[in-house]
């Protein structure tokens, strides 16, 4: 197991280069000069002064050759420099660690209530195949998946200003417990919990078909002690598997809850950079984004053999 993580984050390396070079050439070759861009924003006569950029350009070393750009930034990335803002000056790292926490928060608590939420649902929807119950439940999980985030944020928001027009508009960051993030992370965990239904309602109705469920119950185990001892275990293979996929549901979600209900997080902060045309920041966010889904994916395969020891020995000889 050991042997194999180490390959895996030696694998990390040509990923985020290939990931950072794809960003790279399409900020470079894409959206245009992105000092000009910047200028042609700003009031009064200034982007009309050619000498002017072209000096801001040289300074921030984009008038050199695409390859050259990209090893420069490749350096100060070994050596921990992100960089600065074009737009702000800031330091890119100082700005990535002040939205980072907020978003870490928000996504653990998504991930974490999606399967305390999820999980128990898709078993009783299972044990409870073809009645009204397991209708009710999958009926609800399709409709929470066909409501995207950018429409269920706003609709949310709407519809609790109307039903309750003295209470506070849930907006802004007050942490973990402060009652405003309850809307935020239901809006980002609906899509995650109405798939994570569907796949344990599908492994348990899978599993129960099992010659061993099938003696369990003959020998009069209870239903509660079927289902956790001989059904949840392996049921929980698949969904921890998707559970880390979800990471990438989790960060594009991310991006509309943040921006609808203003959280200082990576996805409003996102949305400025694009905005802005501020390609240091886009290419940090990038970057993190990239190890934030390896980082889940390396963490599902270590997790894998733990509910399957089975799949130790497979994943060992790879």
């Amino acid at each position: 197991m050991l042997r194999y993580v180490i390959r895996r984050l030696v694998l990390w390396v040509p990923t985020v280069l290939l990931v950072l070079l794809g960003v790279y050439a399409l900020a470079f070759y894409g959206a245009g000069d992105p000092i000009k861009l910047i200028f042609l924003r700003a009031p009064g006569d200034v982007a009309y002064n050619p000498a002017r950029i072209e000096a801001i350009r040289e300074a921030a070393g984009l008038n050199q050759p695409f390859l050259v750009q990209f090893g420069n930034y490749v350096l100060n990335l070994v050596q921990g420099n992100f960089g600065n803002s074009l737009v702000s000056g800031r330091s890119v790292w100082r700005m990535i660690s002040a939205a980072a926490p907020v978003s870490a928060q928000l996504g653990l608590l998504a991930i974490l209530l999606t399967a305390v939420v999820a999980i128990p649902l898709g078993v009783l929807a299972a044990l409870k195949q073809n009645t009204a119950l397991d209708y009710a439940i999958l009926g609800s999980a399709l409709f929470l998946w066909a409501i995207p985030a950018y429409v269920a944020g706003p609709l949310l928001m709407v519809l609790l200003i109307v039903l309750l027009p003295d209470i506070t508009v849930p907006y802004g960051w007050g942490g973990l417990f402060d009652v405003r993030i309850i809307l935020p992370l239901l809006v980002l965990a609906f899509q995650p919990i109405a798939l994570i239904i569907r796949q344990t309602r599908a492994a348990v109705i899978e599993v129960m078909t099992e010659d061993y469920v099938r003696t369990a119950r003959a020998k009069g185990v209870p239903e509660l002690a079927v289902a956790l001892r001989h059904i949840l275990r392996p049921v929980l293979t698949p969904v921890v598997t998707q559970l880390g996929l979800i990471m990438i549901t989790i960060v594009n979600g991310a991006i509309f809850v943040e921006l609808v209900f203003g959280l200082p997080g990576l996805g409003r902060l996102t949305v400025s950079a694009l905005l802005n045309n501020d390609y240091p920041v886009i290419l940090a966010i990038t970057l993190i984004g990239s190890f934030l889904v390896m980082a889940s994916n390396l963490l599902v395969d270590v997790v894998y053999p733990l509910l399957d020891p089975r799949a130790t020995d497979a994943r060992a000889t790879k």
